[in-house]
């Protein structure tokens, strides 16, 4: 099953990849799989539950980064580049070409061909979808759209509240986590927020979009004049773009799977 995806992964994606700190941590995934659910069309959840049964997407949105500890080839190589876009400064994703091994973009147009084909086994339909969850939430990270310079900012090496950390690790769980709030009452403090203007004005499919808007984010959440130590102003300054993402993630997934689910129209 595995090994029909993409090619090996190069030598040169290695190099550039935003190494093992993965996107949003645990509870940051759950946050947008838990808003999503509640934004899905009658068609997209019975789509969601043929799929994984009882396993929720807040479930699922965690489950390509756990595998990632799975010693085959697939796990620790091939799937490692579909976590992650590189643009760099001043670029849009439409500038760019993606890598022979893939990317983000084009695993989620893979794996979403895999959900919507027949033929497909229920089991490559679920690693499928629980790519889909995840990719859609990576791609809210602003730091997993990198500039193709610092690995996503795990180059970068801060302290965050008084901990040798990096830039990436302050993004995927630092922010979110100093909130000390589980993923279910994350998900439903920010998802009691999110207006139905908003819903509508969000609901957009276009990966290049969602890129673009980390893109513009990513080029301001590096610490100013080479700063190394970010405590509480970085987390005042920075926490309501988090939420944004994370709210923004949780709209767009349903978004997403409402129209890989929508009933197919004839003539």
């Amino acid at each position: 099953m595995q090994s029909r995806f993409f090619a090996p992964l190069a030598a040169l994606a290695l190099a550039l990849a935003p190494s093992s700190t993965l996107a949003w941590g645990k509870t940051g995934h759950r946050v947008i799989g838990s808003i999503a659910q509640s934004y899905l069309t009658p068609q997209a959840s019975a789509g969601v539950k043929r799929i994984l049964g009882r396993e929720t997407l807040a479930e699922a949105s965690n489950w390509p980064d756990f595998m990632r500890s799975d010693s085959s080839e697939f796990w620790e190589h091939a799937a490692g580049p579909w976590h992650y876009v590189t643009v760099a400064h001043g670029k849009s994703y439409r500038d760019v070409d993606a890598p022979p091994e893939g990317d983000a973009v084009t695993a989620l147009k893979h794996f979403s061909a895999v959900v919507r084909d027949s033929k497909s086994s229920l089991d490559d339909k679920q690693l499928a979808l629980r790519f889909i969850a995840h990719i859609v939430g990576d791609l809210h990270q602003p730091l997993h759209a990198g500039n193709g310079t610092d690995k996503g900012g795990n180059d970068v090496k801060v302290t965050f509240n008084g901990r040798s950390t990096n830039l990436h690790a302050v993004w995927d769980s630092g922010l979110v986590d100093d909130e000390q709030l589980s993923y279910s009452e994350m998900a439903a403090w920010l998802g009691a927020r999110i207006t139905p203007t908003e819903v509508d004005r969000w609901s957009t499919t276009d990966p290049a979009l969602w890129i673009a808007e980390s893109a513009a984010l990513r080029d301001g959440i590096y610490p100013a004049d080479g700063e190394t130590s970010l405590s509480y102003r970085y987390v005042f300054d920075h926490t309501a773009q988090m939420e944004l993402r994370l709210e923004q993630g949780g709209v767009r997934l349903a978004a997403y799977l409402n129209q890989l689910f929508a009933p197919t129209k004839h003539g």
